[in-house]
């Protein structure tokens, strides 16, 4: 899952097949990529109650199509993946609260793991 991988770190936006194609930030931590909705986050509609999810990364050089592929969708607790929730926080850019955003996502956001599946052709 290389190209997986090197697509996730290079690019902090993907693409989720929702109800619409969704535009969504993430992070790659310890092999899956993590994200956050709800609470004042990006909105996700469908995303926490999905068991698996279409999600195309793009090229950061061009901003085509690099990779598509099937995830696994699991909702994390937050405390016990407190290092992705970090993760998550550091790639955040213009949080309005910055010292108290994962207080906030604690209450009303979901983090949300994405487990990849081998790629389509």
């Amino acid at each position: 899952m290389g190209v997986i991988e090197e697509g996730a770190k290079k690019s902090g936006v993907l693409w989720l097949s929702l109800d619409r194609p969704r535009l969504a930030w993430h992070t790659w931590h310890d092999g899956a990529i993590y994200l956050v909705t709800g609470g004042g986050e990006q909105p996700l509609p469908g995303l926490a109650e999905a068991g698996e999810v279409r999600v195309t990364l793009r090229s950061k050089d061009n901003g085509g199509r690099l990779v598509a592929f099937d995830a696994s969708v699991e909702v994390m607790d937050q405390t016990k993946a407190a290092d992705a929730v970090a993760a998550l926080a550091k790639e955040r850019l213009n949080a309005p609260d910055g010292a108290s955003l994962v207080a906030r996502w604690a209450t009303g956001s979901q983090v949300i793991r994405l487990i990849p599946r081998e790629p389509a052709s």
